[in-house]
């Protein structure tokens, strides 16, 4: 809600992320009370971005305990995410899921979710200061190791990097048939793709979306995502 009023929106940071990171031509994709028709969609789309959001997804969807109180959810999107989500992959349409869109992947192929990271023994507190500026709440803070031969190191020529961290929660159980692509130092998965999947669908928790074009490995991850959206627009053509 803006004032009285409900609006459909995304943050400016995956808007330019889209359109100079990917070199792509961003659009929103509304969720509505009815949600829009998935083979309509996908039939207008090239690209798929997950975002990521201030909501998180109801733990109904993967037979998680109730939320704490004051969690928010957007139970509109994931009624509109997660029966799409399978049927992008399937249908060759490339998708790239962040934080939020991370963890939607995960369950809407059949995974589940830690709520609360930093309650759990063993994991870091993955989570921001809200008080601090926004260049400190997006700074690296941790390293995520690239899984050898996975997607993600192909698009690095480090085999450890840095990222930020701005969530509290995480995959507890990885769905079956996504691949681990990277974790973070405590263990948790931090990236993942899609096994067999017949275009690029990769899902990573942390925000390289953020000053995407400073940051080599972002802008390798968008580039890689937007050439994915090229080779879909162009066998579209020709079909």
């Amino acid at each position: 809600m803006v004032g009285p009023h409900p609006f459909h929106m995304a943050g400016e940071k995956y808007v330019h992320a889209v359109a100079k990171g990917a070199d792509a031509l961003p659009v929103l994709l509304p969720v509505l009370p009815e949600p829009l028709g998935v083979a309509e969609l996908l039939a207008s789309v090239d690209g798929i971005l997950l975002t990521g959001s201030p909501s998180n997804v109801e733990p109904t969807r993967y037979g998680g305990a109730a939320s704490a109180p004051g969690t928010l959810h957007d139970p509109e999107r994931d009624a509109t995410s997660l029966p799409l989500i399978p049927a992008a992959v399937a249908a060759g349409v490339p998708v790239l899921g962040l934080c939020r869109g991370f963890q939607e992947m995960n369950v809407a192929f059949g995974g589940t979710l830690w709520q609360r990271l930093q309650e759990v023994p063993g994991y870091l507190d993955h989570r921001e200061n809200k008080d601090d500026p926004l260049e400190q709440q997006y700074a690296s803070v941790h390293t995520v190791t690239l899984s050898a031969g996975g997607i993600l190191r192909t698009l690095s020529d480090r085999e450890v990097i840095d990222v930020n961290s701005l969530h509290s929660q995480g995959v507890k159980d990885l769905a079956p048939g996504l691949v681990v692509e990277a974790r973070a130092p405590d263990g948790l998965i931090e990236g993942f793709s899609v096994a067999g999947a017949p275009a690029f669908a990769v899902a990573v928790q942390w925000h390289p979306e953020w000053r995407v074009m400073s940051n080599s490995f972002s802008t390798a991850l968008f580039a890689a995502f937007g050439q994915a959206a090229r080779m879909r627009a162009a066998n579209s053509q020709k079909r």
